[in-house]
């Protein structure tokens, strides 16, 4: 028995000093390759000033003035009514707590969809709604992309997407404020003309 218990008391101290090296082993080589990663040349992450500048302009590039929404048909909004687009995304729906409040549409879900600007392009996507949003009459099962002139159904009411390029008879108008907060193209003798 005392044989055994020295060749146990041996071999857990020949396991202690194979850790013990291993240990050390593991610390030369991170330190090894720390020294090796501060001996290489370090690239800058401070800019010149003009080099700032371009990164500014890059940055700033995305979309501002994507362009409008304007309303075609709606139970609560007046014909012609119109949100311009910015950097910000919008949120459609019956409840007061989105962008374009559709408070007498009863075929709107509270939240029903978010158009949302992006650097390539608005994209629009029902976000659960009970009806579904529909694109040029087809109905969205994932967020898609809008052209100009494309029309989107949420509940009853249908809102035309346009651009300056691409401009209806509504995006030149002077504006008014409406109450719902959109803005209404203001017909002028000249574009009255126009359509005459």
């Amino acid at each position: 028995m005392p044989f055994a218990s020295i060749a146990v008391e041996e071999l857990l101290l020949v396991l202690k000093i194979a850790f013990v090296v291993l240990l050390y082993l593991f610390i030369w080589r991170i330190v090894r390759t720390a020294s090796k990663d501060l001996r290489m040349p370090q690239e800058s992450f401070i800019l010149a000033p003009s080099q700032a500048q371009d990164m500014a302009v890059v940055r700033d590039s995305g979309p501002r003035d994507v362009g409008r929404l304007v309303v075609v048909r709606s139970p609560t909004l007046e014909p012609g009514e119109g949100r311009m687009l910015d950097s910000a995304p919008l949120t459609v729906g019956r409840g007061p707590q989105n962008d374009i409040a559709l408070d007498g549409d009863d075929y709107a879900s509270a939240k029903h969809a978010r158009i949302e600007p992006r650097r390539d392009g608005v994209w629009v996507e029902d976000i659960g709604s009970t009806n579904g949003t529909y694109l040029n009459g087809i109905k969205l099962t994932r967020a898609r992309k809008l052209t100009p002139g494309d029309v989107v159904r949420v509940g009853e009411t249908e809102l035309r997407y346009e651009t300056r390029r691409h401009r209806g008879a509504v995006f030149g108008r002077p504006q008014r404020q409406s109450r719902h907060g959109l803005q209404v193209g203001v017909a002028s003798d000249a574009s009255v003309a126009r359509r005459n």
